[in-house]
């Protein structure tokens, strides 16, 4: 059984911060990528931003400058520093993880946590 949690989501004013974090917890032997995703009402989920284990990382075009992925490998915990936040990032944000279990390799999902960005 692996979960991720999720946590660091709220309102904001535009132009203000928030961090949001996702701790992997279960029967873990590595993680690999591990990313956010969101998802805005009407709108298909996209990427927002991923890290390798090895710390290299992307982007999308719409956050690049203004967020920032990072991770904690000890503590099986990804990052995203989110920055100069406008209205059009308000979505709800999911981490998503590819663990490895017994030598399978699988994607997993966290549970969501709304952003709102007021302006």
């Amino acid at each position: 059984q692996v979960q991720l949690v999720e946590s660091g989501g709220g309102l904001v004013q535009a132009g203000g911060s928030l961090r949001l974090s996702c701790a992997a917890s279960g029967s873990i032997f590595s993680i690999n990528t591990m990313g956010w995703y969101r998802q805005a009402p009407g709108k298909q989920r996209e990427l927002v931003a991923a890290i390798t284990s090895g710390g290299s990382t992307n982007y999308a075009d719409s956050v690049n400058g203004r967020f920032t992925i990072s991770r904690d490998n000890a503590r099986d915990t990804v990052y995203l520093q989110m920055n100069s936040l406008k209205p059009e990032d308000t979505a709800v944000y999911y981490c998503n993880a590819d663990i490895d279990r017994f030598g399978v390799l699988t994607g997993y999902w966290g549970q969501g946590t709304q952003v709102t960005v007021s302006s």
